[in-house]
């Protein structure tokens, strides 16, 4: 199928072509006639699949036969709701390139930064808001944002809102939009509480899926360096010399983590910056935009941090420490290998990571490369041949069970 097939309008059709497309993604493939429809969706598809073109080409179309060229004032008849300031601004990007020629406005809205320039365009009319939640909802509480005449909202990386607590932000979010709305729904994982979530929100959905979550993207290629914990560092800087790897993303599971791993990194002359939480909105697109021009050569971030990181040719993806949900790892690496290049996801395993490592695998079933020839093995043993010792002996099965359940119950208090 070509774009040409899909029965756009022209204007949408010339800044499609001219960013290169010709023919859709088979997310944007299947979910561009069921939003023309107007059917609402749930959309599940690993990263850099093309999600924001599979649901921004369409609702574009769809506000340009409405909104033609008319000269009343203008309302909110779209609102994309998105977990961070990072990809706030890359879906409102996205929707400034592919209805650039249309008479179409947009406004991209989040915290972190003064709201007097966004409640000036806001009080000018727009036709489209991307926005975070809780700027979102302040804006709206100070009579800023009318949501009466909405047409179409779209949660997107639902699962990501879920896990940094914007479950009943979302909630209030959907009562102040109008009962026939069409709602999307995206999102890289669909875990049960996702799915709960969507038949609150959504009518009688289509479902669009493209690569399960337990897929890895085929370009991507697999090695897992065993090492021991103390070293991980030493391996990194080892590794970043010997093969001369630029424009590296580094995972780490925590924000302290991964400030460490940056000073560590600058003390042997490298240009390392970290992406997490704690900084502060201003402060992580500044190392974003460093990041992408090529200035700093790795990026240590968070998971969290890292959705909103949105680059094509992204070579290689480390995970410093391994993430104790197996899906985690999937979404990890599919930040390389991205628009059909290839790419290269290095992960180090410590032995306390052991279980996690055998998680992943359960989940892929890629037989992933070990690499043996480095400098930092583990001292005893072969990591097949370790038997796992639980920490505190119970009924489920040990230690890495116990962090599992404890984990399912922190995610039920947070969801529910």
């Amino acid at each position: 199928m070509l774009f040409e097939d899909l029965s756009l309008s022209k204007s949408i059709q010339k800044a499609v072509y001219e960013e290169g497309y010709t023919n859709p993604t088979p997310i944007q493939e299947q979910a561009i006639p069921l939003i023309l429809a107007g059917n609402d969706l749930i959309g599940c598809a690993q990263t850099g699949t093309g999600k924001t073109a599979a649901f921004a080409i369409p609702i574009i179309h769809q506000l340009h036969r409405i909104v033609g060229s008319s000269k009343k004032p203008k309302v909110i008849r779209t609102l994309v709701v998105t977990p961070t300031r990072e990809l706030a601004v890359q879906i409102g990007q996205s929707f400034e390139t592919y209805a650039k020629y249309t008479n179409l406005t947009q406004l991209t809205i989040f915290g972190g930064v003064s709201q007097n320039p966004q409640v000036d365009t806001l009080k000018k009319g727009i036709d489209i808001l991307i926005a975070t939640p809780g700027r979102l909802l302040d804006l709206h509480k100070q009579g800023f944002i009318d949501l009466d005449h909405l047409h179409n909202l779209v949660l997107d990386e639902a699962d990501q809102m879920l896990d940094m607590g914007f479950v009943n932000d979302v909630k209030k979010i959907v009562k102040l939009t109008p009962k026939n709305r069409q709602t999307l729904f995206f999102s890289a994982t669909m875990p049960i509480a996702i799915r709960e979530l969507a038949e609150m929100f959504l009518t009688n959905p289509e479902t669009v899926t493209v690569s399960p979550v337990s897929s890895t993207a085929e370009k991507v290629e697999q090695h897992v360096y065993f090492v021991e914990k103390g070293e991980k560092r030493n391996l990194l800087y080892t590794l970043l010399q010997k093969e001369n790897l630029t424009d590296v993303l580094v995972f780490s599971r925590t924000k302290h983590g991964a400030d460490n791993v940056v000073k560590a990194l600058r003390k042997k002359n490298i240009a390392a910056e970290a992406i997490h939480g704690d900084k502060s909105q201003n402060a992580r697109q500044r190392v974003l935009d460093a990041f992408k021009n090529k200035e700093v050569g790795v990026l240590v971030a968070t998971d969290i941090a890292a959705r909103g990181i949105d680059i094509d040719q992204l070579p290689y993806v480390i995970n410093f420490d391994l993430p104790n949900i197996p899906e985690t790892y999937v979404h990890r690496i599919g930040r390389t290998g991205r628009a059909g290049n290839g790419g290269l996801a290095i992960s180090f395993c410590s032995k306390d990571e052991h279980g996690y490592w055998k998680d992943i695998q359960k989940l892929i079933k890629v037989d992933v490369k070990t690499i043996s020839d480095h400098p930092y093995p583990w001292h005893a043993g072969s990591p097949d041949k370790i038997e796992e010792k639980p920490k505190n002996s119970n009924r489920s099965g040990g230690a890495h069970k116990s962090r599992k359940s404890e984990a399912s119950k922190q995610n039920k208090k947070r969801w529910y």
